[in-house]
């Protein structure tokens, strides 16, 4: 197989390979490009069917939570300690 390689081609068989390189080429991105485009309007027309046969639903007010006030202090303890450990692994690794 590598033999073939080092051969020099005629230039009609080479023209001929190239050309038919070509056309692969075009058959090739062609296909894809036209699978893509079907696929994009089929998912708008799926999309636009779905939302006539079941029309989005309105969002409800959302309810009141009760408050905490023990939540957020943890949520501050434990972001610090991150950020703590942060700054110390940055440090370590600038050493």
């Amino acid at each position: 197989m590598l033999t073939l390689l080092t051969v020099p081609l005629a230039r009609p068989v080479l023209l001929e390979q190239l050309q038919g390189g070509l056309i692969l080429l075009v058959l090739g991105m062609g296909t894809v490009f036209v699978f893509l485009t079907l696929l994009i309007a089929s998912t708008k027309l799926l999309s636009k069917v779905c939302a006539r046969i079941a029309p989005a639903k309105s969002v409800a007010a959302p309810t009141a939570r009760p408050k905490t006030t023990a939540a957020p202090a943890k949520v501050a303890t434990k972001d610090a300690e991150v950020a703590a450990a942060i700054a110390a692994a940055y440090q370590r690794s600038k050493n």
